[in-house]
């Protein structure tokens, strides 16, 4: 029976036939006649019928042969086929690239690299999918997505051993307070300073509350929360009517209310890592390749624009 693994043995009979003999096969192709003659006795084996009369003058197919000789043809040309494709897909003509990253990150870092690439390779086709921490390096487990955009903390690294990961720049954390806070004119602010303050924190166990209540235990402080916002945006809006003063990662600030300010923190304030992962196991595409240096080249731009950190003054 004639298998997969037969494949070179089929192109090498259309390719005999094409000479007419073994010999000026032979020296086409670098084999030696007696080697062309084994894999042609093998395939002839599977085929479980003569593929060949051999004569004095050559070779002669048999019926067999020539259908064997005649689908020969139509493998090469899926072949050659295929190989376009890969050339396509390495190059970047083609294919495809599933992403993954967390809320922040897809409202500023990853925006910047997404935009380049798609100038660069509209052939493409690109999907990146927004969740949460959990869900992404569950994405990622079940190759859902192939790269995501990760974050974390030094007391809470994301240590899995099946994934690697590469740090791509440090997100830090600011202070915003409303206008007529009397330190919104402030240039930096320590958190030994707002002992009295009330704070806007991110609901449902948010790593923020962490972030906050490490930063006022550091200089001896039980932070006392007025409002829990289900995003960064509320938390601006609680902030900019007095409710409260708030921490937010510098990454959650690029889009700016008027009416709040941001202030850097002195001293010991913890920050985050952005992370880029992906599985071990596999080798990286030559569009997860060109999205990597593209997000690393984002990263760069914002550490050189102190991250986008907006000042919210007019």
């Amino acid at each position: 029976m004639i298998k997969p693994s037969s494949t070179e043995r089929i192109l090498l009979l259309a390719d005999v036939a094409s000479f007419g003999t073994m010999t000026l096969a032979a020296e086409a192709l670098g084999f030696s006649v007696s080697a062309i003659s084994q894999q042609l006795r093998k395939l002839e084996a599977e085929a479980g019928q003569p593929l060949l009369q051999r004569h004095s003058r050559g070779i002669a197919l048999t019926d067999a042969g020539q259908a064997v000789v005649k689908h020969a043809e139509h493998i090469r040309s899926r072949l050659t086929s295929l190989q376009h494709s890969l050339d396509d897909i390495a190059d970047l003509r083609a294919g495809s690239l599933r992403m993954g990253t967390f809320p922040t990150a897809g409202a500023s870092l990853v925006p910047i690299a997404i935009n380049r690439f798609a100038r660069e390779y509209p052939r493409i086709d690109l999907t990146v999918r927004s969740a949460r921490l959990e869900s992404l390096l569950k994405m990622l487990a079940n190759r859902d997505i192939s790269m995501g955009v990760l974050w974390d903390y030094e007391w809470s690294r994301t240590d899995v051993a099946e994934i690697e990961f590469e740090h791509l720049l440090d997100d830090p954390t600011d202070l915003v307070v409303s206008v007529s806070n009397p330190l919104a004119s402030r240039d930096s602010v320590s958190m030994s300073e707002l002992l009295e303050e009330t704070w806007v924190v991110r609901a449902d166990s948010h790593p923020l509350i962490e972030v906050l209540i490490r930063a006022a235990n550091s200089v001896g402080f039980q932070p006392n929360v007025a409002y829990e916002a289900n995003d960064y945006q509320e938390a601006q809006a609680m902030v900019a009517v007095g409710v409260g003063i708030a921490l937010i990662p510098r990454l959650a600030l690029t889009v700016l209310r008027d009416d709040v300010r941001v202030i850097p923190l002195s001293g010991n304030v913890p920050q985050r890592r952005i992370l880029l992962a992906r599985m071990k196991d596999t080798l990286p595409t030559a569009a997860e390749l060109a999205m990597t240096a593209m997000l690393k080249e984002s990263a760069r731009f914002l550490r050189a624009q102190g991250t986008r950190r907006p000042s919210g003054r007019k």
